[in-house]
């Protein structure tokens, strides 16, 4: 745990460094930040404010991690849960594993992650044949689908402001 190094400053929002800190330790100290972020019951305005902690979270990943960001009806975070991890070639997502996870988190809505390795965060036609396979899954237990967000080493896409979803 790193961010005992942080102290909040006066100004909110800002820290003041106690002691010297590696490149690591602020790598950590954002990872940590982007994790509270995304933590329970923090209520998300838009999609949008979700993509810069799940950038920080999952950018850095050698394989692809497919998670789901579950949200409640009034679209705050009831948990963010990395799902499946998968190797280089595609992260194999099952439809009914989605919908259990969904169903025992009691999420009313969802936004779907995932990474792409290779840094570039364009979706591929996989990825647009996933995102319709889960939600139409989803939308049978009732269970929106927000977005799907695909993270990549600068920036992310969302197949939703595509107008995939």
């Amino acid at each position: 745990m790193h961010l005992h190094k942080l102290k909040a400053s006066d100004t909110a929002g800002t820290y003041l460094v106690e002691s010297p800190v590696t490149e690591n330790d602020i790598l950590l100290m954002a990872r940590q930040l982007a994790s509270l972020r995304l933590r329970k019951g923090r209520a998300l305005t838009s999609p949008k404010e979700a993509f810069s902690h799940l950038q920080t979270l999952l950018a850095d990943y050698e394989h692809e991690v497919f998670a789901l960001l579950m949200l409640d009806s009034r679209h705050r975070v009831i948990a963010f849960e990395e799902v499946f991890r998968g190797t280089l070639d595609g992260a194999s997502v099952y439809p009914r594993e989605i919908v259990k996870i969904a169903l025992e988190h009691n999420a009313a809505a969802i936004i779907l992650v995932h990474n792409h390795p290779s840094g570039d965060p364009e979706p591929s036609q996989a990825d647009r044949n996933l995102t319709t396979k889960l939600q139409d899954a989803l939308n049978l237990v009732g269970v929106r689908t927000l977005d799907h967000v695909v993270v990549g080493q600068e920036d992310c896409v969302s197949l939703a402001e595509r107008g995939y979803l």
